[in-house]
């Protein structure tokens, strides 16, 4: 009998071995994007659909803000306008291509930007206005959305295609409008506008601006939206004034989706609606059926000391979420790319991804054994 049970035992100890040889990659990973040569900071706002392409904000020698675009392991500095010294990226296109964000001119002036094959191009104002700035692009990079000044100086959500930019109006009753995120098709433009009732979050489509309203409080922004429009999340004053994330549907309207703590901010969703990131109480957080601390979620990846503050963008497919956190090894505040899922594509049997094939990647074989993933 005994040793029937241990023949069972080496066949499946056999099996589980097989199975970590041609597995691999079953390893999630955190990486610290580093910053500019000479720099202090980094902090990551947007992710190409694969994940290869990371842009956001770093800071320079200088200790000036430069846009930067991450890929394998390089960070490169977008630059500025002519005559600007500093410049920010907040949003890529789907293939990694296009980047947009805001940089200042020889004037001082921030101005929208879109940039492609290493140039950075001035996206204009509204008429007699005289500064801008973009937030999102669509899947393609041919619509850009941001605010920017009209001729009375207040600030107009926008959308720009072609080389025009839209003022996108406000509410009923108000004056004041900013953009944050675009559908995949560019059809579909989130943001907050002022009205009569105060600051609301609003979605526009063919003309339309329609206030979103609050979870009980006096106001609310939205940040992003899906890929086909229907799901925008945000952030939403609640009764007890306390900011609270949100997600939104024509169906369900707004609803609560809580907190680590008292407070919390949804920045991104990924393109089917069912994914949030954001942060709580300064800890980077994900909603999907339930709400969850990254740092907890992946605290086998994070080396001691080491924190992920604030998760402000995710893919598509919800795979790949970018940020900014306290990168211990260094000391300093990184932008991070974190993959949650299991990845194919190599055979050495690292699972766990720390660089050595040992008993800890057999151990993650044998008490995975068996599940599904998707």
């Amino acid at each position: 009998m005994m040793q029937m049970v241990h023949s069972r035992f080496n066949a499946l100890l056999s099996a589980c071995v097989l199975s970590l040889i041609a597995t691999a990659g079953w390893s999630q990973s955190i990486t610290w994007l580093g910053v500019l040569p000479g720099g202090s900071e980094s902090e990551a706002y947007g992710v190409s659909a694969d994940g290869r392409v990371v842009v956001g904000r770093a800071r320079n020698a200088a200790g000036q803000w430069r846009a930067f675009r991450w890929e394998n392991g390089v960070m490169q500095d977008l630059g500025t306008l002519p005559g600007g010294n500093d410049s920010e990226a907040y949003g890529v296109s789907a293939d990694g291509a296009v980047v947009v964000g805001r940089a200042r001119n020889a004037a001082g002036q921030w101005r929208a930007f879109r940039w492609e094959n290493g140039v950075m191009q001035d996206l204009g104002t509204l008429p007699g206005g005289n500064w801008s700035e973009a937030y999102g692009v669509s899947a393609d990079g041919s619509v850009v959305v941001g605010r920017a000044a009209n001729a009375e100086g207040y600030s107009r959500a926008f959308r720009w295609e072609n080389g025009v930019m839209q003022d996108l109006g406000t509410l009923p009753g108000g004056t004041w409008s900013e953009a944050f995120g675009v559908s995949a098709n560019g059809s579909v433009v989130v943001g907050w506008a002022t009205s009569s009732a105060g600051r609301r979050a609003f979605r526009w489509e063919n003309g339309v601006m329609q206030d979103l309203g609050t979870l009980g409080g006096d106001e609310s922004a939205a940040r992003s939206v899906s890929a086909d429009g229907r799901v925008v999340v945000g952030t939403s004053r609640n009764a007890a004034g306390w900011s609270i994330a949100f997600h939104w549907t024509q169906a369900t309207r707004m609803r609560n989706l809580g907190a680590l703590g008292f407070a919390s901010w949804a920045y991104a969703v990924s393109a089917d609606g069912s994914v949030v990131v954001g942060a709580s109480d300064g800890r980077a957080t994900r909603w999907t059926a339930c709400i969850e601390n990254l740092n907890t979620t992946y605290a086998s990846l994070l080396t001691g000391g080491s924190a992920l503050r604030e998760a402000c963008a995710i893919s598509p497919d919800g795979r790949y979420i970018v940020g900014c956190g306290r990168n211990a090894a260094t000391n300093r505040t990184e932008a991070f790319l974190l993959d949650t899922r299991p990845r194919c594509a190599t055979l050495d049997g690292d699972v766990n991804g720390d660089g050595i094939v040992d008993d800890a990647d057999l151990l993650i074989v044998l008490f995975n054994f068996g599940n599904r993933y998707r």
